[in-house]
């Protein structure tokens, strides 16, 4: 399993726009997912939401999957989007049907669920063809933001796990603090 869960409160860090663009912006998360209107998607490692809010209106269906209800409770107070479904879950006990996702999004959390167990999980519930993006923590960066750096993974080990679990990698990337990886079932 990962290493850590992102501390709930500091969930105000989690809507800080100017910060979290930095490392990935919603034109490049949309670029990543393309996200249309009969797309039904979650995101691992929601959080407060932050991401969740820039796909949700271009979507059928979204899940905000946290481990932390004090999360939820954040997102609902900021309010939840009618097309977003918040669920308390780990990313090995999906609550949700085999092969019922298009698409599954995590953003600067895999380094906390990592593990064949919740990659074979997520591609339980994505459909063929479906497709996991992850934009994360590198652990060669340059470790000025993010968890210490011994705590995530590196672009290969990801590729790795993601690889071991039935995905055929599209795009890997790394750039200076994190590394984008497009992955498809």
């Amino acid at each position: 399993m990962g290493f850590h869960t992102f501390d709930s409160d500091r969930a105000d860090a989690l809507e800080d726009a100017a910060t979290r663009y930095r490392y990935c912006s919603r034109e490049e998360l949309h670029a990543l997912v393309g996200p249309h209107s009969d797309m039904v998607l979650a995101d691992i490692g929601s959080g407060t939401g932050f991401y969740t809010d820039d796909l949700a209106p271009h979507v059928g269906r979204a899940y905000a999957v946290d481990v932390q209800s004090t999360m939820h409770d954040r997102y609902r107070e900021k309010g939840v989007p009618e097309s977003v479904e918040l669920l308390e879950a780990d990313a090995t006990d999906l609550p949700l049907a085999d092969d019922e996702l298009d698409a599954v999004v995590s953003t600067m959390t895999f380094h906390e669920f990592a593990a064949p167990e919740s990659m074979a999980e997520v591609a339980r519930v994505l459909r063929p063809g479906g497709h996991l993006v992850t934009v994360d923590w590198a652990r060669n960066g340059a470790g000025e933001a993010g968890p210490p750096r011994d705590e995530t993974y590196a672009l290969g080990d990801a590729v790795s796990l993601q690889t071991d679990a039935g995905f055929a990698v599209e795009r890997a990337t790394t750039r200076p603090e994190t590394f984008v990886c497009v992955a498809r079932l």
